[in-house]
């Protein structure tokens, strides 16, 4: 999907694939031309003038051992160009943040291996950017990747960031190769997340401060900026002061807790504790002496709900759990829908776009309470109402769809 912005530039809108569980290279291709196909279908049904028809945008999660594979096989690139061609997708912009098995029983922290520090996160992240470059369509200005915030907060020590300053400087000389050697440009986004080495834009802009802009940037995920009280529009001016570009963005919604003292919001927030995804929590304290607030954290939701130090019940809670952006959650939960349309406001509402790249990632489908979707078409047409929700937003805020 692609909507032209008021300064000329194009945006392009997709679903992020880390929503599907296939892992090796035959299964990613299958499950996207499938997704896709889905999606264009459902996109025809769905009201208040959803676009139809045209390219699907997908924003393609590539593990490790597939990344590889494609790395090293060019005309296996043009084969799986050629297929999601031929079938309507289109990809811009990859996730290489997972590196593996993020669809698995149990995740929790292990998405965070391996670390920035290790060698292993820099190689699987230049094959995929070779990758990446393959797909690319031939009028897509760039691509992009998203990856982790160098790692989770603990354990990580000086000499952890002195490494990974080193593996960052080595990400942006392979990606200028590459772009030497294929004529295409691809750009990384580090993505800041609650409970990591990189939560905040202001942590991004200190552990960062040695990255090469032309190649390294920042992947803002809304449902992060929104868990720790922040919004783009500030966040912008952050990393604008920092000399940090967007390179991508992530419209997802967090779960909203207005009252945690309320035993019916207790106990609606208990059927979204669950043991594949870290669900980080985060509670604005009230204004302190001088007038500065601090944030509260615990780093899952049974830590929060009843660990063995749980979370203050005097002020609201935000959980990092990625809700559909389209629908309501069981009440008296809600989502940061509104926090969600203040930020694509500031990222792309004014006279300038400033991002380009934009990946819509509820990869929660699974999880989510009351089931997973009953079968592939019944997720698709929640896929499809949360990229409908979106465009709808977009065009709202004066882009015009291609």
């Amino acid at each position: 999907m692609r909507l032209r912005h008021p300064d000329g530039t194009v945006v392009h809108l997709g679903y992020g694939t880390n929503v599907l569980p296939a892992e090796d290279v035959e299964g990613l291709v299958a499950q996207a031309v499938g997704a896709g196909e889905r999606i264009r279908r459902a996109l025809d049904v769905v009201p208040a003038g959803a676009p139809t028809g045209g390219v699907v945008g997908l924003g393609l999660w590539l593990p490790a051992a597939a990344a590889h594979r494609l790395a090293a096989d060019p005309d296996g690139v043009r084969r799986v160009r050629s297929r999601l061609t031929d079938h309507g997708v289109e990809v811009v912009t990859v996730n290489a943040f997972p590196f593996a098995a993020f669809q698995d029983p149990v995740v929790k922290h292990a998405v965070y291996h391996p670390t920035w520090a290790a060698q292993e996160r820099l190689d699987f992240t230049l094959a995929a950017a070779r990758v990446l470059a393959g797909l690319l369509p031939d009028d897509a200005g760039h691509g992009s990747i998203s990856t982790l915030p160098l790692a989770w907060h603990t354990p990580w020590s000086s000499e952890d960031q002195r490494v990974a300053e080193g593996r960052l400087a080595d990400l942006s000389a392979g990606l200028a190769r590459l772009a030497d050697e294929t004529g295409r440009r691809v750009v990384v986004g580090i993505e800041p997340e609650p409970g990591c080495v990189i939560e905040t834009v202001e942590q991004a802009a200190d552990r960062l401060a040695a990255v090469d802009r032309e190649w390294v940037g920042v992947c803002l995920d809304l449902c992060h900026l929104a868990v720790g009280f922040d919004d783009a529009a500030r966040a912008l001016g952050e990393l604008s002061a920092a000399g940090l570009r967007v390179v991508k963005a992530q419209p997802a919604s967090a779960l909203v807790v207005d009252d945690p003292a309320d035993q019916a919001s207790r106990h609606a927030l208990a059927s979204y504790a669950e043991d594949r995804f870290l669900h980080q929590v985060r509670q604005a304290r009230p204004v302190g002496v001088g007038g500065v607030s601090t944030v509260a954290a615990r780093d899952d939701l049974p830590d929060a709900l009843h660990g063995p130090d749980p979370l203050a019940t005097d002020a609201p809670w935000r959980v990092h759990f990625h809700v559909p952006v389209h629908a309501d959650p069981r009440p008296p939960l809600r989502t940061g829908r509104d926090d969600l349309r203040s930020s694509l406001a500031a990222l792309v509402g004014g006279p300038a776009a400033h991002v380009h790249h934009l990946e819509v990632e509820t990869y929660t489908w699974s999880v989510l309470p009351g089931g997973a979707p009953a079968d592939d078409d019944a997720l698709a047409a929640g896929l499809a109402a949360e990229l409908a929700w979106v465009h709808a937003e977009l065009v709202a805020l004066g882009l015009d769809p291609i």
